[in-house]
């Protein structure tokens, strides 16, 4: 499987839980694509450093776009890339933030939180 494959799997599997298992409906939220954006810039910026810095490298097989080192370096937009990494990141870090907003929400209505709710661990007070 390559890593345009799972990172769509990633993207629509998510999006099922968000929207059909676990219902929080987050997608449909406009505050969910607000706090979103945000992530997604800063999500650029930590790729373009990994990426642009030669810290991580990607198959050209396995993502869409090419990735050959005799080439030069990636470009930092084009060829399948958005600051100098694939777009299947962007794909695998919406997956990521959305799975773990969703989990939050659905226990946060389940009234699962830590307890206690502010202070030290338990374990640690004397």
């Amino acid at each position: 499987m390559t890593y345009t494959a799972v990172a769509l799997l990633a993207v629509v599997l998510v999006a099922a839980v968000d929207l059909w298992l676990l219902r929080t409906r987050l997608l449909r939220r406009r505050a969910f694509w607000a706090a979103y954006a945000i992530i997604v810039f800063f999500q650029l910026v930590t790729n373009a450093m990994f990426t642009g810095f030669g810290l991580v490298r990607y198959d050209g097989d396995a993502i869409i776009g090419g990735s050959s080192p005799a080439v030069g370096p990636p470009a930092f937009l084009g060829d399948g890339r958005i600051a100098f990494a694939p777009v299947e990141d962007l794909l695998f870090g919406f997956a990521l933030v959305l799975l773990t907003l969703t989990l939050w929400v659905w226990w946060g209505r389940r009234g699962v939180q830590r307890t206690p709710t502010a202070g030290p661990p338990v374990w640690r007070r004397r």
